[in-house]
């Protein structure tokens, strides 16, 4: 029996000597690979600066801190989202403030934003989900009115574009990450993008210890932390980085195939919708069993006994047990969100994967979709 791993990176000999060449320069940290990599990825997203950083999380918190936002602050995001785009938010003091998401992108919903303002609001922290930009003309004008700092969760979404604008490329700061299954990986990392000078340099020394721009070995001007990117993993991106644009339309192409097979049984799955004027890049592929029949934890432990792994995407954040506890939120605070969440699943997407695989990963799904709907 063929076996379906959910998601895995596409390295090649290519990459492997980039790698190499880096391990026997002996050149291993605070590199000319990482510089390399942070000019060439600024150019692709569009904006002047790009700091190469340890992971997307340790990202989002350094544009949290450049903000300026602290204790007392309330920064609006969505429930819908990998836990790091709220967790991000708390490290430094703030609170969370989520608003539910549109049923159809899984993005957070403009229209729902604006009474969850309030004189703490600070920031909203735009969470571009699965490959697909949030939105964001509305969540601007919103931003504008209000006075607001706009933060982009761009983590998923690279190369993406609303309305022909890049992800990235619409707040003070923007955070990509690099994590194996996503569209291009250099193992972990991250970037922050931004079209300012002072946030740059601010990211830059909090990545490395708080360091000052001298870099002076033990002269330190801020509390820091140690977030710097290795050249092993710089010279992984760069190497991914000259193919993304192949890398993203192979994912398109098996996304299109997803597509085609689903359509047949669009009563009982919901593929992923892309909103007019979007360009989905496709981080992950996640449906929505329609069925209210039929529990989707049972449809995901049958699809493992066939060999086609599965996974729920994504648990709706406030409903953590942390989140939970701090804030006192219980189910039906977020009904869309948590509707997806429990009825959504993503589905084995990774490049190698042919159209043959794809028809009959999409056939066993609704096989076993109709075998428990009979039995109910």
């Amino acid at each position: 029996m063929k076996k379906y791993p959910l998601a895995k990176p596409c390295i090649t000999k290519f990459e492997e000597t980039e790698v190499l060449q880096v391990l026997r320069s002996s050149i291993l940290s605070l590199g000319p690979k990482v510089e390399e990599f942070e000019k060439q990825f600024a150019k692709k997203i569009g904006r002047k600066y790009a700091c190469a950083v340890s992971s997307g999380t340790a990202g989002l918190h350094l544009a949290m801190i450049a903000a300026g936002i602290g204790a007392g602050d309330e920064v609006i995001t969505s429930p819908f989202s990998f836990v790091a785009s709220a967790n991000c938010i708390m490290y430094v003091g703030a609170k969370p403030v989520f608003v539910d998401i549109d049923p159809k992108t899984y993005n957070i919903d403009p229209k729902k934003i604006e009474e969850k303002i309030t004189k703490k609001t600070r920031a909203i922290l735009v969470a571009h989900i699965f490959g697909q930009p949030a939105d964001m003309r509305p969540i601007m004008a919103l931003a504008k009115k209000h006075k607001l700092k706009i933060i982009e969760d761009a983590c998923e979404s690279i190369s993406a574009r609303y309305k022909g604008k890049q992800a990235g490329t619409f707040g003070e700061s923007a955070v990509f990450a690099f994590y194996p299954n996503k569209q291009m990986t250099t193992g972990e990392g991250g970037m922050v993008v931004t079209n300012s000078k002072r946030v740059d340099e601010l990211c830059r020394s909090l990545r490395n210890q708080g360091r000052k721009p001298n870099l002076q070995w033990l002269d330190h001007q801020y509390l820091g932390y140690n977030y710097r990117l290795d050249e092993m993993s710089a010279a992984l991106g760069l190497a991914q980085l000259k193919k993304l644009d192949s890398l993203i339309r192979e994912r398109q192409k098996i996304a299109g195939w997803y597509g085609k097979y689903l359509s047949k049984r669009n009563d009982i799955i919901q593929a992923p919708v892309v909103a007019p004027g979007s360009t989905h890049t496709w981080f992950v592929y996640v449906v929505n069993i329609l069925s209210k029949r039929v529990l989707r934890d049972k449809v995901m432990a049958r699809l493992a006994k066939l060999g086609i792994a599965t996974k729920p995407y994504l648990p709706s954040i406030h409903l953590f047990d942390f989140y939970k506890k701090t804030f006192h939120y219980k189910k039906g605070d977020y009904p869309v969100s948590e509707n997806i969440s429990k009825n959504s699943l993503a589905l084995p997407f990774y490049i190698g994967l042919k159209e043959g695989d794809i028809k009959y990963i999409v056939n066993q799904l609704i096989t076993v979709i109709n075998a428990y709907e009979k039995r109910i």
